[in-house]
């Protein structure tokens, strides 16, 4: 059940997500389990102390996020209660984004950047163990690099970023990164065609990257990690624009 949560002066102008954020933190939690009915949108409204609409907003929301579904004329229930699986329709709802907004690329290559500075900084101070993955990848890349295959490069650089993250053993935070490289990965596919940086000089900032952190070069580590994040997101920005335009002329 969803108790009375006090919501003060200040944040009343964004009701709905008051909503979201506590109904969301006990699904989440385990406190309200798969199949479970919410309260009526009425009882929900009394106890948020918000209005019907801010109450349909956040339902809305939730429903985007997978984790409760609405049918008409029935109260609200719950249908996920994993992380993974809320993550993965997270993420998803976000790739449906790309396509009208480019800016939202721009954000999801921050996140990322975010996440793979600090991987990078945390397996070059030492903490978690690279996995086989990492080097194994590698390798992939220099006979994509051999045989000049843009495709199988592009599989392999993911996988390299892949085990970085699953080097540091954190489950959530391997899930995340891992749908979201693959939102990612899927522009480079479609946009493969836009000229870039060879396939020689990819594979020489992915070594560059795995040296500094098994020497434990932390600050190093973090600069080559950012340096090539940066340079792939000038290239998506360059591709996706590219392919808007040759939309646009045909």
């Amino acid at each position: 059940m969803v108790g009375t949560v006090a919501i003060s002066a200040h944040d009343r102008g964004k009701l709905h997500m008051q909503v979201v954020s506590d109904i969301e933190t006990r699904i989440l939690n385990g406190e309200m389990q798969v199949g479970e009915r919410l309260p009526s949108e009425a009882e929900l409204a009394r106890s948020f102390g918000v209005g019907s609409r801010s109450v349909r907003e956040a339902l809305q929301i939730l429903e985007t996020k997978g984790l409760v579904r609405r049918r008409h004329g029935e109260r609200a229930e719950v249908v996920r209660d994993d992380v993974g699986r809320f993550m993965d329709a997270l993420v998803s709802s976000v790739g449906s984004l790309f396509a009208r907004d480019i800016s939202y690329l721009v954000q999801a290559m921050d996140v990322r950047r975010m996440i793979e500075l600090e991987v990078a900084v945390r397996l070059a101070s030492g903490e978690g163990q690279l996995n086989d993955g990492v080097t194994i990848a590698l390798d992939a890349m220099r006979k994509s690099v051999r045989e000049n295959d843009f495709s199988q490069f592009t599989e392999a650089d993911a996988s390299f970023h892949r085990a970085l993250v699953q080097s540091l053993g954190n489950e959530i935070l391997t899930s995340l990164h891992g749908n979201l490289h693959a939102l990612i990965a899927d522009v480079i596919r479609v946009a493969s065609r836009v000229p870039r940086k060879t396939l020689g000089d990819g594979l020489g900032e992915h070594e560059n990257i795995y040296d500094l952190i098994v020497a434990g070069n932390a600050e190093g580590a973090r600069l080559a990690m950012r340096e090539h994040i940066d340079n792939s997101l000038a290239y998506l920005e360059q591709a996706m624009m590219r392919s808007g335009n040759r939309e646009e002329n045909t």
